[in-house]
This record gives structure tokens, sequence and C-alpha cells, in this order.
């Protein structure tokens, strides 16, 4: 295994074995940053349950927890996920470094900048949900229970699993336009493939739409209008990258 070498763009040389130990420090790196983040977090994790939860009371909501860990444990999912999002642009860097001397000039300006983008796309799609998404989607579902008898005492863990669920699911599907360039500069999809499946993926929209919204209309053409949107982005996008590497050859 020694003797098996794999050569970089600077023209070192590293074995299998040193590649494997250059992976674990990075790793190591990177389990460390995330404890410390997450750790740092649970000072943090109190004003962010506030927040959401300040968020539903503007609507009526009231809170209750059924068991007695049930607020403390949320404390420790906020401040894990507090971590992750901390430590996130490290690992993408650590990601970036470990195949950065395999790859090619265009192929690294590529990499860098997917993960550049991927970043602001997926801070974008938090902000959409978080802005506009939640704020709609909690006056509706409190609205179906006005004039009912029963009243509304909604757990902690299940609306802030609710809520948590919202923004990481608007935060993946801003990252379609990102998705689609990086799939078309690698040759595994095409602009004309793109264009032709239109209105097949404008229904499997509407329909994904439909499963993760309120069972209303509205909600649902509100998710769906802006992944019509980013997924007519994306092959603008991409023709306009095409195009420009059809000119440079």
């Amino acid at each position: 295994m020694k003797g098996r070498s794999v050569r970089g763009q600077k023209g070192r040389d590293m074995t299998v074995a040193g590649h494997l130990r250059e992976l674990r420090t990075r790793l190591i790196a990177c389990v460390l940053c995330l404890l410390v983040s997450s750790v740092a977090g649970l000072n943090f994790a109190p004003r962010i349950v506030g927040l959401l939860t300040d968020l539903g009371k503007k609507y009526g909501y009231t809170y209750v927890f059924i068991a007695p860990q049930e607020l403390l444990l949320q404390y420790f999912s906020i401040a894990l996920l507090a971590g992750v999002c901390l430590t996130l642009p490290m690992i993408l860097y650590h990601i970036w470094a470990f195949v950065k001397p395999g790859l090619r000039e265009n192929e690294n300006a590529l990499f860098s900048s997917a993960i550049f983008f991927g970043l602001i796309c997926f801070i974008g799609g938090i902000l959409f949900a978080y802005k506009i998404m939640l704020p709609f989607m909690l006056h509706f579902l409190i609205g179906v229970s006005a004039g009912s008898e029963i009243a509304a005492s909604v757990s902690v863990q299940n609306y802030i699993s609710f809520l948590l669920t919202v923004l990481i699911v608007f935060g993946i599907l801003f990252e379609l336009p990102v998705l689609c360039v990086l799939l078309t500069q690698m040759g595994l999809l095409k602009v004309e493939w793109m264009k032709k499946g239109r209105k097949a993926v404008i229904i499997l929209i509407f329909v994904v739409a439909a499963f993760i919204t309120p069972p209303d209309i509205v909600s649902q053409i509100m998710v769906a209008v802006p992944m019509v949107g980013l997924y007519e982005l994306s092959i603008g996008i991409c023709m306009v990258l095409v195009k420009t590497a059809k000119k440079e050859i």
C-alpha cells in the first residue's frame, strides 16, 4: 500500500496512508469544532426557543411540555443544530481542501463556487421559510380550530420539531439551482432534458408541495411557485454556462 501514490495538482506525491492520515486529522478537527460549537450553542438555546415560540404566540398558540425533560431536550436539540450550522463552513472547507489537490483548475473553481453559493441558497431558503411560509402556516393551522370547543395546547417538542423541519426542508429546496449547475457541468444532466421534462417536473413540484404544506390550495401554491421559479432559474443559469463554455472552445 505504501508504494501506491496519488499525484496532486502541485506535483506532490502522497501515499494512500498519508491521505488517510490527512482525512482522519480533518475529521477530528470537524468533530472537535462541532462539540465546541454545540456547547456554545447551549447558551443561546433558550433565546432561540423563545424566538420560535414567540412566532406562534402572535397567532394565539400556547405551549405545554408533557414530560419533565421535554423542554431541556429541546435546548439540546437546538444547541446541536446551532453547532452544525456554525461548523458547516469549516466542514465544507475541509472537504474542499482535501479534494483540491486532485482537481483541475476549472473543477476547483466549480467546486468552491458550489460551496459558496450553496451556503447562500441554504440561508435564503431558511429566511424565506421563516419570514413567509411559517407565519402563513401557523396562521392557517390555528385558524382551522377557530370556533372549536377544543382548546389548543401545543407540545413544545412537536411545535419546535415542526418549525425546524420546515426550515430545513426549504433550505434544502433552495439548493436546486446549485445542484442542477453541478450536474450540468459534470455532464450528468443536460439543459435539453430539463426543458423537455419541464411539465413533468412542475407536476411533481405541486405534488411535493401538497405533502409538505397544510391541506389548502393557497399554501400549496405559495410553496410550489418559488420551487418552479428555482427550477426555471436553474435552466437559465445552466444555459448561460453552457453557451459560455462553447464560446471558450
